[in-house]
């Protein structure tokens, strides 16, 4: 049978062994916790940096439609289907979604 070293039968080792592996896979914040909140925190911060684009993005074309009244009357003519007195709107819907196909 072998012989345990002198060092590993110290009660301030095994207490230290036994608080890392209580800290490493039994506590509830133990490592496994810890990775996955990891994951999750660049998850979000992936999220921020979408959404910082698409602000900039916003900001230009609200910047366009702001100095360009020609772009603005597009934008209300496409997006809210306004026209000018006298105008009619005729909205042409796609026979088939995926194949463009209009009446």
């Amino acid at each position: 049978m072998r012989r345990i070293p002198n060092f590993l039968r110290s009660k301030y080792v095994l207490a230290g062994l036994l608080f890392a592996v209580w800290m490493l896979f039994l506590d509830s914040n133990n490592l496994f916790i810890q990775w996955e909140l990891s994951q999750e925190v660049r998850a979000l911060e992936d999220g921020v940096e979408y959404y910082r684009k698409e602000l900039t993005q916003t900001q230009r074309r609200l910047n366009e439609l702001e100095s360009d009244p020609k772009q603005l009357e597009k934008f209300a003519r496409e997006t809210y289907w306004m026209h000018r007195p006298g105008e009619e709107v005729m909205l042409v819907e796609p026979l088939d979604p995926e194949s463009g196909d209009t009446l």
